[in-house]
């Protein structure tokens, strides 16, 4: 099985269902060291999110407004919210490890792992979903990590922008979700923040890869590492807005300086 177009096709699989059967099949070739690697195949810069022909796409300015977290229509639309997030994440750690060849196995064994572990935060999700008489799909989603995504075709920039401050932003907005799910006494919410907690502390390894693999890749090309932000900025002006809340013990165990964390606070 060849790495490179065995991503291409998972990442081009329309279907949740399809994407992760043929993950797991390429996962266990991989885990195994049954895969080869063509490093002189072109990448290519999709167009629009494999999810596009299954989901409704809207513009995220144009999602409906959440109902209140009380309804069991609020929880699972924050369900569904999530969800597309670490469905999105999927593909994303997978773009990382199939666009930018010629890198050493320990990169491509990192986004390979992250892949892995968003489809089990997504499973975990999509079946919460199904258990409150809802489906991935429900509700509308937005493609604004899959743009993010495709702006970022540079290796600094991609490690920067999607596990370093995309990612990394996840660490700050959990909590505070955490906590009102913590205040709604039914079972959907318990399972809903179980499951979100679970998200939130293996984010962290997530965002230390990126982390890792940021330093690496500056040192490497002779950049400075201080200039994060202003790398982040060309791709998402207002990356240094400061936050209302930022998890400082989570960006530290990651790997961010506290310099750093003082300017989003």
């Amino acid at each position: 099985m060849e790495f490179f177009s065995s991503l291409e096709a998972i990442l081009t699989s329309v279907k949740p269902e399809i994407k992760i059967a043929k993950f797991n099949e390429f996962f266990e070739c991989y885990k195994t060291n049954k895969t080869t690697f063509k490093h002189n195949q072109e990448s290519v810069v999709f167009s629009s999110p494999s999810y596009s022909e299954h989901l409704n796409v809207v513009h995220a300015k144009k999602l409906s407004k959440r109902s209140k977290l009380g309804s069991i229509e609020g929880k699972a639309y924050l369900c569904h919210s999530v969800a597309h997030i670490e469905y999105s994440a999927i593909d994303l750690a997978l773009d990382t490890a199939y666009r930018f060849k010629n890198q050493p196995k320990e990169f491509y064994d990192d986004w390979i792992d992250v892949a892995n572990d968003e489809i089990r935060h997504f499973l975990s999700l999509e079946k919460l979903l199904v258990k409150y008489g809802y489906t991935y799909g429900s509700f509308d989603v937005h493609s604004f990590l899959f743009e993010t995504s495709m702006r970022c075709l540079d290796i600094v920039s991609r490690i920067a922008v999607v596990p370093r401050y995309l990612e990394a932003s996840g660490l700050d907005s959990s909590p505070k979700v955490i906590a009102k799910l913590g205040n709604i006494n039914d079972e959907f919410a318990k399972e809903l923040k179980q499951s979100i907690e679970i998200i939130l502390k293996e984010e962290v390894s997530h965002v230390k890869k990126g982390d890792f693999w940021f330093k690496y890749f500056c040192e490497q090309k002779g950049i400075d590492p201080k200039s994060y932000f202003d790398i982040v900025e060309t791709v998402l002006p207002g990356a240094k807005k400061k936050k209302p809340y930022v998890n400082v013990s989570a960006r530290l165990k990651s790997g961010f300086t506290q310099e750093e964390i003082d300017v989003l606070i």
